[in-house]
């Protein structure tokens, strides 16, 4: 009794092209940020009702003050309102502004970061954001 010949399997392989997981790949890296151009700072009820918590109103002031004028040239600072009393307001403040807040004494509680202010976000101190 005789077997049949042996069949050898080819290994040849075929370049497809890229696959869906060099593709997501390819999508994730070109979306991540290179940086975090703004810190999320959230204000609340009682903070609020002192009005130099409020970067449009002392700010401005403080760099005149100071000799720092031209800071206001870097600094970029947006506001949307809150939802609750702990959370009554949210500034997006770039790094300069986060340092001159803190130059200024006040101690901003951040809550996060993002690379842009939402687009509801509206424009309180400084120059718009740009990519």
């Amino acid at each position: 009794m005789g077997f049949p010949a042996r069949r050898t399997i080819s290994n040849q392989q075929y370049d497809s092209g890229p696959t869906s997981n060099d593709l997501l790949e390819s999508l994730i890296s070109d979306n991540i940020p290179a940086e975090v151009n703004y810190q999320v700072v959230a204000q609340c009820a009682e903070e609020i009702e002192n009005i130099e918590n409020a970067p449009a109103v002392s700010m401005r002031p403080y760099l005149i003050k100071s000799g720092q004028k031209s800071l206001l040239t870097t600094i970029s600072i947006y506001s949307l309102p809150g939802e609750s009393a702990e959370h009554m307001r949210f500034l997006y403040m770039n790094p300069e502004a986060i340092r001159v807040w803190e130059e200024m004494g006040k101690a901003p509680r951040i809550i996060g970061a993002q690379v842009r202010p939402p687009h509801a976000a509206l424009l309180t101190l400084g120059i718009p954001f740009s990519e």
